[in-house]
């Protein structure tokens, strides 16, 4: 279940900010397979989820900074 609501998280980010998933994984974890092992049952720790989700928080801010 928490991967399913990781990896829909990770689709809205992708698609709201057109990058590429391996992309994604590479900025995110130095993981360029990250989704597309998630979408085949990898099993995330609770450090890696956070990790991936801080750095969809920060990209948004420092997105955010750079419009201001």
């Amino acid at each position: 279940m928490a991967n399913k609501d990781l990896l829909a998280s990770i689709d809205a980010f992708t698609r709201t900010h057109g990058m590429a998933e391996s992309t994604f994984g590479r900025e995110a974890l130095n993981d360029w397979a990250f989704s597309r092992d998630l979408r085949a049952g990898r099993r995330v720790w609770p450090e890696t989820e956070a990790k991936v989700r801080k750095f969809m928080t920060s990209y948004i801010a420092s997105e955010a900074q750079n419009a201001a």
